[in-house]
């Protein structure tokens, strides 16, 4: 490698002009994010994961169901079974499938799988590979609640949204956090949203990457929102207790069911390749 002293004028002129050059895909100024354990914040391997590398009901040493029908507190409109023909393991992915069907008074059924004493987690990086339905109605998503409720109930113990995708607008993602002081219902929620094209089609990878310091959110290894801890205290940053993981299709709702729901596009179906969580790094093992 030559040193600066070897460059000729004009081809630091090149190099500079190269380097304002923001690459494709990546918000200028920012690094592209480093594989997990990379960059010394999380282990290079999974604490817990599921490959879905199996056949038959979602493992139940990792997963439980959320079950019923009372709308979720969104007016949602499917009932959630633990039946196969909601959430079946097959051909090297799980699919969790919205349908039609009445159930104890709902009109769809879907499945709602819950890690929640089976994986519980304070920090880290949650990786998951998935490709989501295009129904209009449809309103699928991978996030996180608290498994206690050290600050109260919704939203003051906090939610984290790794992401989530609603059908009458195929291919937007949404990765947002909730808190007490920063909620949907207040209209004050900290979000964002990013167009992903194929993300009906194909499969993605959903990151969300949590430290003491900020709650950072990713599609594809590129990143697209941040939450820092601005350290006022829970209202703010409620994210230093233990949470789970919840995958689901809901139907309908105060959002999903905003542009009406189509019931000709369902069975809905997302997809989920693998589910991986890297806990922080150890100090003193690198």
């Amino acid at each position: 490698m030559r040193n600066a002293s070897e460059i000729a004028p004009w081809q630091a002129l090149l190099l500079g002009l190269l380097a304002s050059i923001a690459v494709p895909g990546r918000a200028a100024g920012v690094p592209p994010p480093a594989a997990a354990g990379a960059d010394g914040r999380f282990e290079a391997e999974p604490a817990w994961r599921d490959e879905f590398d199996y056949e038959g009901a979602p493992d139940p040493a990792r997963w439980d169901y959320d079950l019923g029908g009372h709308g979720w507190g969104n007016d949602e409109l499917q009932h959630y079974t633990r039946d196969a023909e909601n959430a079946r393991v097959g051909g090297g992915v799980l699919r969790i499938v919205a349908r039609r069907g009445t159930r104890e008074g709902r009109d769809y059924t879907s499945a709602r799988l819950v890690s929640r004493g089976r994986g519980d987690f304070l920090y880290g990086r949650f990786e998951i590979r998935a490709r989501v339905p295009a129904a209009r109605g449809s309103w699928a998503a991978l996030w996180m609640l608290p498994t206690g409720g050290a600050y109260g109930p919704w939203p003051h113990s906090g939610e984290i949204d790794i992401m989530e995708h609603v059908g009458y607008d195929p291919d937007r993602i949404h990765v947002t956090v909730h808190t007490g002081a920063y909620n949907h219902v207040a209209g004050t929620q900290r979000g964002s949203a990013t167009r992903v094209d194929g993300a009906t089609t194909g499969f993605h990878v959903y990151r969300v990457d949590w430290t003491p310091e900020a709650i950072r959110g990713y599609v594809d290894d590129r990143p697209v929102f941040e939450y820092a801890n601005d350290g006022s205290g829970p209202a703010a940053w409620p994210f230093d207790r233990p949470f789970h993981l919840l995958l689901n299709v809901a139907v309908g709702g105060s959002w999903g069911g905003r542009e009406g729901v189509d019931p000709s596009a369902f069975p809905a179906v997302m997809e989920v390749d693998y589910v991986r969580v890297y806990p922080l790094a150890t100090p003193g093992r690198r």
